[in-house]
């Protein structure tokens, strides 16, 4: 097989690799900072990574063994759904798979001492399927020395202006155990983002299952994936820390030019450690300790 076969020519090889999670996918839509992503996940103890990029990714030689680069077209708006519902059937079911993108880190409660297996271990005895993790934004404090926003070693957060909204069926049932939230950047340039990505919310980590599909809006066809907790008390939740957000807004012709700084008087320093976002109240240890 080519050093990068397309997504569908490896999945039909029944590649070994897949066998076993957890699993994590990183949908590379630029060069920012991909290695440093992919050794962020390599070092949270995920078993595989799937990194799709339209181009060959030239990786070092300590991800060449737990990472495999596959085409795929990820500057296509809905990405994430043809992705992950080409792999989720491919995989043994009950498998754990996360999902993201390059520039996006994710953190966990406790991630600095506790792997990624420990974690979901944990969240499967409580009999959770999936687990919400919300997209924190992460910007660059100087967007003229970094036109695309991106900054690791000195990247802000927002500490405040984070909110949930109840969240209706298309008939206008409230859904059980469902939110909207919002906040970040996509809350304080929402003139700049589309309303149906301007949500913080997403599943991000879950346990795949026959017939099971991904929307194009990040929630499952299954409603129980998309709640932030079960019935009987509060479950684990992570956070994505994302540049994501913050690329888009500084580098499209309709908003650049509207913003000369991210930073405003609910800024804070990211700290790049678990501990910080539960601090603020950006992520959820439940029941576990």
């Amino acid at each position: 097989m080519t050093p990068h076969p397309p997504l569908a020519a490896f999945l039909a090889s029944r590649p070994a690799v897949l066998k076993r999670g957890p699993i994590a996918v990183i949908l590379v839509e630029d060069d920012a900072v991909v290695s440093e992503t992919l050794r962020h996940h390599v070092g949270l103890g995920f078993r595989h990574i799937l990194a799709l990029s339209p181009d060959a990714l030239s990786l070092s030689e300590d991800l060449l063994s737990r990472v495999t680069n596959l085409r795929w077209n990820t500057r296509d708006p809905l990405a994430h759904q043809g992705a992950l519902n080409a792999i989720i059937p491919t995989v043994p079911a009950g498998t754990w798979m996360y999902y993201g993108y390059n520039a996006e880190f994710l953190f966990f409660p406790f991630s600095e001492t506790r792997s990624i297996g420990e974690l979901l271990a944990f969240h499967a005895e409580e009999r959770r399927d999936a687990m919400l993790t919300y997209v924190i934004d992460l910007y660059s404090p100087d967007i003229v020395r970094n036109p695309d926003a991106v900054d690791i070693s000195d990247a802000m957060l927002d500490r405040t202006g984070y909110f949930a909204l109840g969240r209706n069926a298309p008939d206008g049932t409230p859904l059980d155990r469902q939110l909207d939230f919002h906040g970040g950047l996509r809350w304080r340039f929402e003139e700049h983002v589309a309303p149906a990505n301007r949500r913080i919310d997403r599943i991000s980590l879950f346990r795949t299952a026959a017939n099971l599909r991904i929307q194009a809006d990040h929630r499952f066809d299954v409603q129980e994936y998309n709640t932030y907790s079960c019935p009987w008390h509060h479950n684990l939740t992570a956070a994505i820390a994302s540049f994501r957000a913050a690329k888009a807004l500084a580098t499209n012709p309709g908003s650049r030019e509207a913003i000369d700084t991210f930073c405003w008087r609910g800024s804070l320093p990211f700290e790049w450690r678990a501990g910080q976002l539960m601090d603020l109240g950006l992520m959820e240890p439940g029941q576990w300790f």
